[in-house]
């Protein structure tokens, strides 16, 4: 009987796994001096019930750089998104765990965003309409990527010929890690980004990797998330972004909560009963043309 309970569930949970996620996509198999790297997108498709908006997003969960929260912050922002018509993929890319350091994290979302405009067609992706969403230090590396979109093509220093634009066309960092300055860096971040000591981090590493200071005019369309009482990311990081984004003229939006703290991503939790920020959210892509 054990044996017939252990089996049912082994059934169930491959049925769950099935139809939460659609496809994995190795980020550089057959690349050269690539092969070995762990970098998966899992895709998560709009569900059958509702209208394609044709609309990709790439997912970018937190976890200090240091490793990730794909349940929490990727598996069901994914899934909200694909129950409102958008294509979206949870990025597992490569973090200090694994020992990597920049530019690891900016060469597997730049490969993601080229992915997912080269296989629009297949996916029916408007390749027009691919923005990405990240959540802590996820949200450091989606604004890293729309501002250094042209400055660091990390994936052309690897030998790899890009036909499409790495320029995300949105962009929404959740509760993010902004600043390397001293004063409200989160630090396990930074030593997980640049590698810890003053060789690594010296003020000029620290002002290029600071986002509020290297904001750009082609920056994409930005929507910043947090909570005042955020005890693990200093809320400052998010308001100095958004101020150097107004600064710029950068249409962009600021969704700021009295509470809700960290890492709430859009998990049925009390944050999310009470403010319902994904539906302010999908109120802002709808008026950008993204979402219907």
């Amino acid at each position: 009987m054990k044996k017939i309970f252990t089996t049912i569930a082994a059934l169930v949970l491959f049925s769950i796994t099935a139809t939460a996620q659609d496809a994995t996509i190795y980020l550089w198999r057959n690349i050269k001096g690539m092969e070995k790297q762990p970098s998966i997108m899992f895709m998560h498709k709009p569900s059958e019930d509702v209208e394609n908006t044709h609309t990709a997003v790439i997912v970018c969960p937190g976890g200090s750089y240091h490793h990730l929260g794909l349940k929490g912050e990727g598996n069901t922002t994914a899934t909200w998104f694909a129950e409102n018509g958008v294509t979206a993929f949870v990025l597992k890319y490569r973090t200090a765990e694994s020992f990597y350091h920049h530019p690891a994290m900016l060469q597997d979302i730049q490969r993601a965003i080229q992915l997912v405009r080269k296989n629009a067609e297949e996916w029916d992706i408007n390749p027009e309409k691919v923005g990405i969403i990240g959540f802590s230090a996820g949200g450091h590396l989606v604004t890293m990527a729309g501002e250094f979109w042209q400055t660091h093509d990390e994936i052309a220093k690897l030998g790899i010929e890009c036909q499409v634009s790495l320029r995300p066309d949105f962009v929404i960092p959740v509760y993010p890690v902004v600043s390397m300055q001293d004063d409200i860096a989160h630090r396990w971040s930074r030593n997980s980004l640049l590698g810890k000591g003053k060789k690594n981090q010296t003020q000029e590493r620290k002002d290029e990797f600071s986002l509020e200071l290297n904001v750009p005019a082609d920056m994409p369309p930005t929507y910043v998330v947090v909570c005042d009482d955020d005890p693990i990311v200093i809320p400052e990081n998010s308001l100095r972004l958004y101020a150097a984004l107004q600064d710029a003229n950068i249409p962009s939006r600021l969704a700021r909560y009295e509470w809700g703290k960290h890492g709430f991503g859009m998990k049925n939790n009390a944050f999310m009963k009470e403010f319902h920020w994904n539906q302010s959210l999908k109120e802002w892509l709808v008026e950008l043309g993204f979402m219907k």
